[in-house]
């Protein structure tokens, strides 16, 4: 079977996920991390792509990024993956690939998707190992970029740190993340039913799965 098209919109925020392989963790130690982060930061600086987010997980690495060309997402994880596996092989005295397969990546709509989609990465895990800290009072990170969706969450510093830590203290609704996690796994645009529609009147690469069962009978 062919592979299906990736689908990349520029312009728009699109979720990451690269997963390691089974039982590896990608990122066992702060060296690691920190190796791992330096990389990331120049690949995405050579593609002029803004990382919104990110969290390094015991068996993934997810990211919310935006893309400024159909190319640029997947060289900068080809990038990622071709130095950070170098790396933590040299480390680790080991060989072969770190990763499962290829990444999977889902545009989001801007503006309530997105910031979901944000709190997806950021809420993954302990905020030592995700971008949770920059948004929340902690260090800033001058190689991440805020979406406009945080932005307009408050008019002054403090009142969007309050705010998103607020919602970061609210767990995602379980649909909201199972959504999330459909469109990441088959590729596709995340957002409401109007957006998607919109998306989908042009023409190109088909943006969401196709209705379940049989089409309806023309009369």
């Amino acid at each position: 079977m062919a592979r299906q098209h990736r689908l990349v919109i520029p312009g728009l925020a699109h979720l990451v996920s690269l997963p390691a392989l089974a039982g590896l963790q990608p990122f066992p130690t702060p060296d690691d991390r920190t190796r791992f982060l330096a990389i990331l930061r120049d690949a995405a600086a050579a593609q002029a792509m803004p990382v919104h987010a990110y969290a390094l997980l015991p068996g993934e690495l997810r990211t919310l990024v935006t893309p400024p060309t159909d190319a640029a997402l997947s060289r900068w994880v080809q990038a990622i993956g071709r130095r950070y596996v170098s790396a933590y092989n040299r480390h680790h005295a080991r060989s072969g690939t770190l990763w499962a397969g290829r990444f999977r990546s889902a545009p989001i709509e801007p503006g309530l998707w997105t910031l979901r989609a944000l709190r997806f990465v950021d809420g993954a895990a302990e905020r030592d190992v995700t971008s949770a800290a920059h948004r929340c009072g902690g260090r800033r990170d001058g190689t991440l970029v805020d979406p406009q969706e945080y932005w307009s969450l408050g008019n002054t510093p403090f009142e969007r740190e309050s705010a998103y830590a607020s919602l970061l203290a609210e767990p995602l609704p379980d649909p909201q993340v199972a959504r999330l996690r459909r469109c990441l796994t088959g590729g596709w645009v995340c957002g409401d039913e109007a957006f998607v529609r919109r998306l989908a009147a042009f023409d190109g690469p088909r943006i969401a799965p196709r209705p379940r069962g049989r089409p309806a009978r023309r009369t």
